[in-house]
């Protein structure tokens, strides 16, 4: 058992999201994982809030090879988005708003800018010395 880093998952973190990682996400064919989904979480959740590279993860975690492949595999399957999506719409409800947002605001900004704009038409075409006659 290592020390726990202060990005690790609680034990009541990791009871919201491990019935997220179900067969359909996680496969349950062929041998066992050599290496817990939840250190898996955690090593990502390392390196998100380090931001250190793959290769320089601590040695107290699995192999940086597992890690980045298994990064790769929730990523694909969309894992994170479907973790995110079910801990927002928790949140909502302990908020006591309805699950899902009834609206949205989007925000534009029109920016100015110095360049010469205009339509290609009406930009006269410079002639050479020679096509102008002098």
């Amino acid at each position: 058992m290592r020390k726990p880093y202060p990005d690790d998952l609680t034990d009541k973190e990791w009871e919201q999201i491990k019935p997220l990682l179900t067969s359909s996400t996680y496969r349950n064919a062929g041998r066992k994982p050599k290496h817990s989904r939840r250190e898996m979480f955690n090593a990502i959740f390392y390196l998100l809030r380090t931001g250190c590279q793959w290769r320089h993860l601590p040695h107290d975690f699995p192999p940086w090879t597992a890690v980045q492949g298994q990064y790769s595999r929730w990523k694909r399957k969309g894992v994170f988005h479907m973790v995110h999506d079910y801990l927002r719409r928790r949140l909502r409800i302990l908020l006591g708003k309805a699950e899902d947002a009834s609206a949205g605001i989007a925000d534009s900004q029109s920016v100015k800018t110095t360049e010469k704009g205009g339509l290609r038409a009406m930009t006269e075409v410079k002639k050479s010395r020679v096509e102008k006659g002098i």
